[in-house]
Parts: C-alpha cells; structure tokens; sequence
C-alpha cells in the first residue's frame, strides 16, 4: 500500500487484502467515521487493532493483521503479510495500522485496484 498527499509519498507498507472467495472491492472510496482501537468478532473468532471503515460503515476495514481473543497477534497470519488472504479488509502490521488509523482522517479518498 503507497499513500501519497498529492505527489508526494509519505507512507509505504505491505498488506494483504482479500482472498479470492472474499473479493476486495475497487474502486475509490471515502474513509468512513467509523473506526476503533481493537474489535472481536465471534462468529470468525478474530480481531484487530486500529480498525478503519471504508465502505458499508464497518464492513470493510483497513486493521491490523488478526489476533485472538485477548488481542495477541495470531502468527500464522502475521506471516501472511503480502498475500491476499483476508475476508475482504486491508490487513497491515498492528504499528502501520497505528499510524493508519492516527493519520488517516474521515473523507480522505481511498482508491483500491
């Protein structure tokens, strides 16, 4: 992922986005209000750090890699990094997301390809 304002790079990270049974949306989008420090979905038995809504208010996040229940960081799929293998959200390390989710403000334009 490359975030520019306007020419200029500011920031460069790895991620992964969607498996191929869970597409990623394209297209450009506007960051949503949505957002949190950490959530927890059961029904996946997931969660992640610094979560950012993109489209369907929540449905589609950029967060940090997943981790269990008590917010440790699930190896396996820290070491994904790169591959596309999320259920549709932008996966990246929980210190990019950080600074994802401290940087990136409501209505900034997103563009996915």
């Amino acid at each position: 992922m490359i975030i520019y304002s306007g020419n200029q790079v500011i920031f460069k990270t790895t991620v992964s986005t969607g498996a191929k049974d869970s597409p990623m949306p394209t297209g450009k989008f506007a960051i949503e209000a949505e957002r949190g420090d950490f959530f927890y979905n059961e029904e996946s038995s997931e969660g992640a750090y610094y979560w950012v809504s993109f489209k369907d208010h929540g449905t589609y996040l950029f967060h940090s890699v997943p981790t269990d229940y008590n917010g440790n960081e699930i190896k396996e799929e820290a070491e994904k990094l790169g591959i596309p293998c999320s259920h549709r959200c932008v996966r990246m390390s929980k210190e990019d997301a950080k600074w994802f989710y401290k940087n990136i403000s409501e209505g900034v334009t997103v563009s996915i390809h």
